[in-house]
């Protein structure tokens, strides 16, 4: 290998004439030089590594790890803000399924002591095994997810169950389930009887109550005040509308307490007992009609009464 060397403070140019094994030579010193360099970093990051005082290193490290440690920092900052708004959100619900729950078993009728919302739900088992592992963060949100779909589902329904609870409450309370008198006993039952004037053999629309004139006259259930009038029969009246075509009357009253499209509860004071019309004392006549046909106020009254029985004032 011919190498021409060229340079302005040489008045001429000269050759270097290598010979192959001086070229093998300095390919190889170029080599082991860059082999020992390496070598020479090596030993020094290793020294430096095994001594976790230095500062320089301390340095690095931190360098090396701190856009890492943020970027983390702020994912597990998202995620745990992600589960706490999730979790408040299922407290939420399990509160109102609680309420729902409570009030459901309370319309049902059944003991409180039966169902304890406040309290958790007896589980157990064995202890887990050596193949049991901590649920993942995704494992984590996933089962999040799954109690709250169950949740939704077991609101929609308890939501329906409870609206059928509420129909059914006020379905009653618009049945005229309670005598309209208090203290009072029957003179006349429901059906065909010897008319008290006539004497002669008729049917009798309702039921008559004996009361002293003055007393107070209550709402069999509630409804709409649809008449108040007089008639020539029946005297002062009150007539009150209870939804579904069932309405009842109140007759031969002293007086009323209420006017036409009234909303009265069941209870409420609507009238005295008096001995207009066609009477032979003072009393209530009271009936029950559907759609404008009488029906056995009796059946209603028995409604109300747990084991099936009629109020002695009630039976004949």
């Amino acid at each position: 290998m011919n190498i021409i060397l060229v340079s302005d403070s040489l008045a001429r140019t000269r050759n270097m004439t290598l010979s192959q094994t001086q070229v093998v030579l300095v390919a190889l010193g170029i080599l082991m030089s860059g082999f020992f360099l390496a070598m020479a970093t090596y030993i020094v990051t290793m020294k430096f590594s095994t001594d976790l005082r230095n500062p320089y290193l301390r340095s690095l490290l931190t360098a090396l790890h701190e856009e890492d440690l943020k970027r983390n920092e702020s994912e597990m900052k998202e995620s745990l803000n992600a589960l706490a708004v999730k979790v408040g959100e299922l407290q939420a619900r399990i509160l109102r399924l609680d309420a729902f729950g409570e009030r459901l078993a309370k319309a049902a009728g059944i003991k409180p002591t039966e169902f304890r919302f406040d309290e958790k739900p007896g589980q157990g088992g064995a202890a887990p095994t050596a193949f049991s592992r901590d649920l993942t963060l995704p494992e984590f949100k996933q089962k999040l997810e799954e109690i709250s779909r169950i949740l939704d589902d077991r609101s929609d329904k308890m939501g329906v169950i409870d609206s059928v609870f509420m129909d059914d409450r006020l379905a009653r309370k618009t049945i005229p389930t309670t005598l309209p008198v208090l203290g009072g006993y029957y003179s006349s039952n429901y059906g065909y009887r010897i008319d008290p004037i006539s004497g002669k053999s008729s049917f009798h629309t309702g039921v008559d109550v004996i009361a002293t004139q003055g007393t107070a006259v209550m709402a069999a259930a509630g409804g709409v005040v649809s008449a108040v009038e007089f008639h020539a029969e029946y005297g002062n009246i009150v007539d009150i509308d209870h939804d579904n075509g069932l309405t009842s009357r109140y007759a031969h009253l002293l007086k009323s307490t209420v006017k036409v499209g009234d909303v009265v509860m069941k209870g409420q004071l609507i009238a005295q007992v008096g001995n207009t019309g066609r009477t032979t004392g003072p009393h209530l006549h009271f009936e029950v009609r559907e759609k404008g046909v009488p029906l056995n106020p009796n059946k209603f009254f028995a409604l109300d009464k747990k084991d099936g029985t009629l109020p002695m004032a009630l039976r004949k």
